[in-house]
């Protein structure tokens, strides 16, 4: 096929009489798909980063790592999201080797600088709920250097593809790009690995061993609750809910596809349909929508100016706010949300 010609893995995305992997009406339902999920992954992570902006309440810790996931959320949908609606309307990849490497590289520093942001809030609500060094508390100049952290991280290992270690290829039907997990040469091979293990592994470790201690400490915390503020500890116990819920549902997102990359790197001789190495691509790229619905309902701060600026003014929860204005002020001593 003339459209694939420049990309180096088009043969793999092709059937034995060279035809595309799916039939046309396959990759218009992906289009769909797709387009469910990027059109309110745009509107939901660009309004958590215009309320951010606009509003100084919102400028605490936790909301510094919120917006910064909101800000690589968005890239993954404006680069990743919008070229596989553009991509699967037209049944193939249209831009080429430069645009396959360039999308390939987009998606890769988003989707990992937003791992990464995962594990810095794991890290903030261990030092706010769990204290581990005493009375040193997570401050604005410590998420702000975890933000900037996260974006060098995340390219210092999606860089090296561009100059010759490892590179970006098709995946799934042929209709977006991403590593190439499935080259057996041995040097495409150490960056997969190496990449794996500093992107998914390291971010994964700190996650797992932060929310360890915060579900102990929690567990502890919610025994007192009733003798110590049970304002505060309900308080610290939704914060911690939303971030447990985040991440749950990031890893849920994007287990599958680091998973699958593993089993070909380890296993280069398995037999995967592109249909079902296309599943997970897509189940990552929809993460995008997730957080920004979780924490805009569940974190009182954003739901509080995110959801007015989406309705035209409009406040559904008012009421309930009103409410509860006691123990949120209460709660915010102590809280960022």
């Amino acid at each position: 096929m003339q459209h694939s010609g420049s990309l180096q893995n088009a043969s793999f995305y092709l059937g034995p009489q060279g035809e595309p992997s799916l039939p046309r009406a396959g990759y218009i339902i992906l289009s769909i798909i797709m387009a469910i999920f990027t059109g309110p992954a745009i509107t939901l992570n660009a309004t958590v980063i215009i309320v951010s902006l606009l509003y100084k309440q919102l400028r605490q810790p936790l909301n510094y790592a919120l917006m910064n996931m909101a800000v690589a959320d968005l890239g993954t949908a404006m680069t990743g999201g919008v070229l596989s609606v553009v991509n699967n309307a037209q049944g193939y990849f249209s831009l080429g080797r430069t645009g396959c490497v360039m999308e390939g590289f987009a998606v890769s520093l988003f989707g990992i600088t937003s791992l990464c942001t995962v594990a810095l809030i794991a890290v903030e609500r261990m030092f706010v709920v769990c204290k581990p060094l005493g009375q040193i508390t997570f401050q604005k100049k410590h998420a702000v250097g975890g933000v900037i952290l996260s974006w060098l991280w995340s390219l210092t290992w999606n860089l090296p593809p561009l100059f010759g270690w490892g590179r970006y290829e098709l995946e799934g039907v042929g209709t977006s790009c991403a590593p190439d997990w499935h080259n057996r040469d041995p040097q495409n091979v150490s960056y997969i690995v190496v990449y794996f293990a500093v992107c998914f592994a390291v971010p994964f470790a700190i996650i797992l061993v932060s929310y360890t201690k915060l579900m102990w400490t929690l567990h502890r915390v919610s025994k007192m609750a009733c003798v110590e503020g049970g304002a505060v500890a309900k308080g610290e116990m939704k914060v911690a809910s939303m971030v447990i819920l985040m991440v749950l549902t990031f890893l849920i997102s994007w287990m599958p596809y680091a998973t699958l990359a593993m089993l070909v790197v380890y296993n280069p001789d398995v037999k995967i349909h592109p249909l079902v190495g296309t599943v997970p691509v897509y189940l990552a790229k929809s993460s995008t929508v997730y957080n920004p619905i979780i924490y805009i309902y569940l974190n009182k701060q954003f739901r509080k100016y995110a959801v007015p600026f989406l309705m035209c003014g409009k406040e559904p929860w008012e009421d309930d706010e009103a409410s509860e204005a006691t123990t949120t002020v209460e709660i915010n001593k102590v809280s960022p949300s």
